[in-house]
């Protein structure tokens, strides 16, 4: 760990005296580099005993109970057996670098809690409840609305059109028509 420690702090001391351009040839000797004193730490802490290899069988039922230092050793044997051709894993060493991955674990873990669905559907009611009430706010201020919504205008409409002789080919003039012409109030 430590060594992997001492690798990266020189890293960013580089990388802050390089170019753009030089920290992505950096960046890849430096992420190469680290990979590979990742498996030299995690080779060493199991050979002294500290975290011994952990099964990665059913690695989603351990995770929570795992501690940080043997989380850091799953991701550190995880990386080397990810380093093989993904058709030699098995199927365990698949979900476990699944799991570790893009596990419900973190920050990606579930937020709800016992009685969320009914504090959303309240919610919910109250503000169409609320919008409700604007609106009909809204409608007890406006205006009246114009004469020429009412009935009789728009039938006095349909009367003149058909004195004027109005779109006599598919209008309110032609033969046969059925429908309401300029009527749109009930």
């Amino acid at each position: 760990m430590q060594a992997l420690r001492l690798a990266r702090q020189s890293t960013t001391a580089v990388l802050r005296t390089t170019t753009p351009g030089q920290r992505k040839c950096l960046a890849t000797a430096t992420v190469n580099h680290t990979h590979l004193g990742a498996t030299t730490s995690s080779s060493a802490s199991s050979s002294s005993g500290r975290i011994a290899p952990i099964p990665i069988s059913n690695i989603e039922a351990q995770w929570e109970k795992f501690s940080s230092d043997e989380k850091i050793s799953v991701h550190e044997q995880l990386e080397v057996l990810q380093q093989k051709d993904w058709k030699e894993l098995s199927l365990d060493e698949k979900k476990a670098a699944y799991y570790v991955a893009f596990g419900p674990h973190g920050p990606r873990a579930p937020t709800s809690k016992p009685g969320d669905g009914l504090k959303i559907f309240l919610s919910t009611v109250a503000l169409i409840g609320a919008a409700g009430v604007v609106f009909l706010g809204v409608l007890s201020i406006s205006p009246p609305p114009p004469k020429t919504m009412t009935k009789e205008w728009q039938e006095a409409s349909n009367e003149r059109a058909k004195e004027m002789k109005l779109n006599p080919i598919t209008g309110i003039t032609s033969e046969g028509y059925q429908g309401k012409g300029y009527v749109q109030s009930k």
